[in-house]
């Protein structure tokens, strides 16, 4: 018997909001507003009536300027009933950074709030020719549009199939201009289903998005994925760790996402350590996490995993539990439900355990190409449908995997391959050092040496106590022959370290 090729349509709210319409799917951690699934529906529908009054067809892309709000979600699930194509912008960006995205893009609406208009103004008179797309205030527009919209008859949704795109992510653009991740309907169902399986999250699961919608973290970490399943979402605004910390609790958060960075910022905080009961785990990502951040968030008493993840897979990839996530400290687990994984090295051939190769990915929950630049998406992929993902990993006999750093991080020092991501950990676990990060330096001997930039925990610190202890936990030629004293390490929006501007940090020798 054949079957008849499912839609694969991801709008979960809807189902909830017929089956379960009070219950809550989001909260405003700043005004501690509840929104239920009934009333995300509703203004979803709001949304598609305002986008098809506007003009906005099928295809289109939409743009939003703005800090996490309420407004995301009910607009991404009315783009998706029109099928039009959600793009968050980032307000982190320059005005002419934002308007490469803005002419890549092309969209044919743009909703900005007030405290972002500004920047949205600069950014459109850098368009260079392109045509000036319609801006509206989220703060001034959007509420009378919506109040009669209300009075309308919600229109026809068209026909939708489960490659058609849902939401356009532009990458960190730490190499380059931009590029913009297409997610199909398909990669949203998929990574929400091998989540909750994977992950064993549940309707009574409460996870904040506190990472900026401009990110996948802030959508498919915990967002679309506990909307699957009837759970709630906890909407913050920028990291602030004292309350976030808060929030976990007043709200009930059981699972989190953070970055190491803003686990360090926490630790800081006078309410760290203080019981959260409902907290199953701390979630990393983002970036390696140092051994102290690890223990320290053990210490206090709380579940702790790493993961790892990509726009343009997943974003989630590895599932693990808390006991090989102790045992096997700084391992990512195993590749999650419907996700298939192998490590091949430069030749193409495959790697076996505990062997260093890179780590490509092939499944349903994957990307369906950069927007208009099928030769970059064709870069991206091998010839039998794999995504190189350009991270190097490491899998043990268990079937355990480990991230081993990027690929185009590695240098050669004296014939020796060098991974930056492990001299890192080694530095962070050494005494007074609070952030590390390594590159890869030409030498006039060695070809490459490794340069390590420190930010300092202990004022006393010195390059000398940072070489002795590296050679306590690495061979001889994986320690950096040069140390650098910073600040802070630049980082993009993501949490990772922004390469090219750290490199710039690093004085003429």
């Amino acid at each position: 018997m054949t079957y008849p090729q499912l839609p694969d349509l991801f709008d979960p709210i809807a189902w909830w909001s017929m089956v379960d319409g009070t219950r809550t799917a989001i909260i405003d951690s700043a005004s501690g507003s509840r929104y239920s699934y009934r009333d995300v529906d509703r203004d979803a529908d709001r949304w598609h009536t305002v986008l098809a009054r506007q003009g906005v067809q099928a295809g289109d892309r939409v743009g939003i300027l703005a800090q996490n709000r309420y407004d995301f979600v009910p607009l991404f699930f009315g783009c998706i009933r029109l099928g039009a194509i959600l793009v968050p912008l980032n307000w982190r960006l320059s005005a002419v950074e934002l308007a490469r995205v803005i002419t890549d893009a092309d969209p044919a609406l743009i909703f900005g709030e007030s405290a972002s208009r500004a920047l949205l103004e600069e950014a459109c008179a850098h368009l260079d020719g392109t045509p000036m797309p319609r801006v509206l205030d989220l703060d001034h527009d959007l509420p009378a549009m919506q109040r009669a919209a209300s009075d309308d008859v919600t229109p026809t949704s068209p026909a939708r199939g489960h490659d058609d795109t849902t939401m356009l992510l532009y990458t960190s653009g730490s190499t380059g201009v931009p590029k913009g991740v297409m997610l199909p309907h398909r990669q949203l169902l998929w990574n929400a289903m091998a989540t909750t399986i994977g992950w064993r999250l549940g309707s009574d699961d409460v996870g904040p998005a506190a990472t900026p919608f401009f990110h996948t973290g802030g959508w498919h970490v915990f967002t679309t994925t506990l909307l699957s399943r009837g759970g709630t979402i906890v909407l913050m605004g920028a990291f602030e760790p004292t309350e976030y910390l808060d929030a976990l609790d007043r709200f009930g958060v059981t699972v989190t996402f953070g970055v190491p960075t803003q686990f360090a910022m926490m630790r800081d905080c006078t309410n760290w350590g203080r019981p959260l009961p409902k907290l199953r785990w701390f979630f990393s990502g983002g970036a390696p996490c140092p051994p102290g951040i690890k223990d320290m968030v053990r210490a206090a008493g709380y579940g702790f995993r790493e993961g790892y993840g990509l726009t343009e897979c997943g974003p989630n990839c590895f599932a693990t539990n808390d006991r090989t996530a102790l045992e096997k400290d700084g391992s990512t687990g195993w590749p999650i439900p419907f996700l298939q994984m192998r490590l091949r090295a430069d030749d193409g051939s495959l790697v076996g355990n505990d062997e260093i190769g890179e780590l490509e990915l092939r499944g349903p929950q994957m990307f369906s190409g950069y927007f208009r630049a099928p030769e970059k998406t064709a870069d991206a992929m091998t010839a039998d449908g794999w995504l190189r993902t350009g991270d190097l990993a490491s899998r043990d006999a268990e079937g355990v995997h480990r991230i081993r750093g990027r690929r185009k991080e590695m240098f050669i020092s004296g014939g020796e391959n060098v991974f930056p991501g492990e001299v890192e950990a080694a530095l962070l676990d050494c005494p007074g050092v609070l952030e590390a990060t390594v590159i890869g330096v030409p030498d006039a001997r060695w070809g490459e040496v490794g340069c390590a930039l420190i930010v300092r925990r202990d004022p006393a610190l010195d390059e000398g106590k940072v070489t002795a202890e590296a050679r306590l936990r690495l061979a001889g030629y994986k320690v950096p022959k040069r140390v650098v004293f910073v600040e802070a390490i630049p980082r993009l929006g993501s949490g990772k370290i922004d390469r090219r501007a750290t490199a710039a940090l690093i004085p003429d020798a």
